[in-house]
């Protein structure tokens, strides 16, 4: 009983030792700036976004710490020695790792790398006393690294299988011939605080355990204190042939596999020593292969969202809207709306426009299926409904392939205007130039809808004695 008061007592000392640090206000502030890129590049291809990125950083704030102690307690299993050179070193691997490929900035690259690297000197015979830079080397806790890159990984596995598809950011990329098409990015950045089991050493007063951590098997340790640091746990991917939640439920279970099978091989070296190596290796084979395997799910399959003529297809439906009130979903198919079929966004508009007093949809859902969907009409609601639909030839925008640089990525978060698109600006102008006020008025409302994205038009096109206030919509 002492030993668990202690362990809380100590739990207690560590996570207030965080909370005075800046390292997780800044790990935050990150966070929320990645969500601030994921609502500038929806604004820059629809003129709306879906949720506010004060709204995504909470959420995943919450689901971080949550995270949090779930690796936290997992960790008091497994314990070892994370020292400064340690974390020093992991610090120094990952941005050599950047110079050959962005995505190696992972902690598995790093800490595999150094596992390979620490192999090598001891193979060849390089000691400790050979200086400062050996001991630091040889010193490294290869296995305790190894279990971190683990656990890290199952928690951004449950944090994909959370939150990836919810806060999915629907995209327009350039697909096959340069046809634009719809996409969804899953991506998130959370801040995850962390306590880790380590030895104290040196004048650090530590507690006992009444188990002996995986780490210390043969009960040498006397006593252990815990460290407590932040981490940011990121993913990215994306998808054109599949539905997002579907997507996020396969990347989250190959996560947490890779996880799984990192940890508990890193944890077997402390039983014997040749797994580290095979540990560090698989580190960087089966990362590849994860990602590998999650892009060749989408090679070869047509794309789920893009206009095939034969009626309007739907990326994303805003929340809060008309749309997600009538149970609009993403990859259903609008065939009429009011009677009147629709092949355009121009047509679903002006089809839109037949009845003052309702919405009459008939469309078909994710499996083919026919169904409808009725709502009363309000006046000030959204000229689309709240949809934002998949992208026709006149889009203007579209996200930048996955190879692109860290340079572009920064640029309105990695939106490119398409080829051609800069004329159709130019012609747009001189309409609306000759047409007057009403021709501006024309243009602009082209122009919101053009990415198929919604904008409020304040009811200029709704009759307003025909339509009742949306506040009073609930009497």
């Amino acid at each position: 009983m002492d030993s668990f008061l202690d362990l809380l007592r100590e739990a207690g000392h560590a996570l207030a030792a965080m909370l005075a640090a800046p390292y997780l206000y800044i790990a935050i502030v990150l966070a929320w700036w990645h969500a601030r890129q994921e609502v500038v590049l929806q604004r820059t291809m629809f003129h709306v976004r879906l949720y506010s990125s004060l709204t995504v950083i909470f959420y995943r704030t919450l689901a971080g710490i949550a995270v949090g102690l779930i690796l936290s307690v997992l960790g008091l299993g497994a314990g070892g020695r994370l020292d400064e050179a340690t974390l020093l070193c992991i610090w120094i691997a990952l941005p050599v790792l950047a110079l050959l490929r962005l995505r190696y900035v992972c902690i598995a690259y790093g800490a595999g790398a150094l596992g390979v690297l620490q192999y090598i000197l001891d193979w060849s015979g390089v000691e400790a006393s050979d200086g400062e830079w050996a001991k630091t080397l040889l010193g490294i806790d290869v296995p305790a690294l190894l279990v971190l890159a683990g656990l890290l990984h199952i928690g951004e596995g449950l944090l994909v299988r959370w939150q990836a598809s919810k806060f999915a950011v629907p995209l327009f990329l350039e697909g096959k011939r340069g046809k634009p098409v719809g996409a969804f990015a899953l991506s998130g950045l959370w801040p995850v605080p962390l306590l880790w089991l380590i030895p104290a050493t040196g004048s650090a007063s530590g507690f006992a355990l009444p188990w002996h951590p995986l780490s210390d098997w043969d009960g040498s340790v006397a006593s252990w204190v815990l460290l407590s640091f932040p981490v940011l746990i990121g993913f990215t991917d994306r998808t054109t042939t599949k539905w997002p939640e579907s997507k996020a439920r396969e990347m989250s279970w190959g996560l947490i596999l890779y996880g799984v099978a990192i940890a508990g091989l890193a944890a077997g070296a402390w039983f014997w020593e040749p797994l580290g190596l095979v540990a560090a290796i698989l580190a960087f084979v089966l990362h590849e292969g994860l990602i590998l395997w999650g892009r060749s799910r989408e090679t070869g399959r047509n794309p789920l969202f893009s206009q095939d003529g034969r009626g309007v297809t739907i990326l994303a439906v805003l929340p809060g809207t008309p749309a997600a009130e009538l149970g609009l979903q993403s990859g259903e198919k609008i065939l009429k709306v009011n009677g009147q079929k629709v092949r355009s966004k121009e047509q679903l508009h002006a089809a839109l426009q037949l009845q003052a007093a309702y919405y009459r949809i008939e469309l078909t859902n994710r499996e083919g299926h026919v169904k409808f969907a009725q709502r009363a009409r309000y006046a000030g609601e959204p000229h689309q409904l709240g949809l934002i639909l998949a992208p026709d030839e006149d889009a203007d925008w579209v996200a930048a392939p996955r190879s692109g640089s860290v340079w572009q990525g920064l640029q309105r978060a990695g939106a490119r205007r398409r080829k051609g698109s800069l004329a159709a600006e130019t012609l747009a102008a001189a309409a609306r130039e000759a047409n007057g006020a009403n021709g501006e008025l024309a243009a602009s409302e082209d122009n919101g809808t053009s990415q198929g994205a919604v904008e409020n038009p304040e009811g200029k096109n709704a009759d307003p004695d025909a339509l009742p206030p949306r506040k009073s919509r609930n009497k």
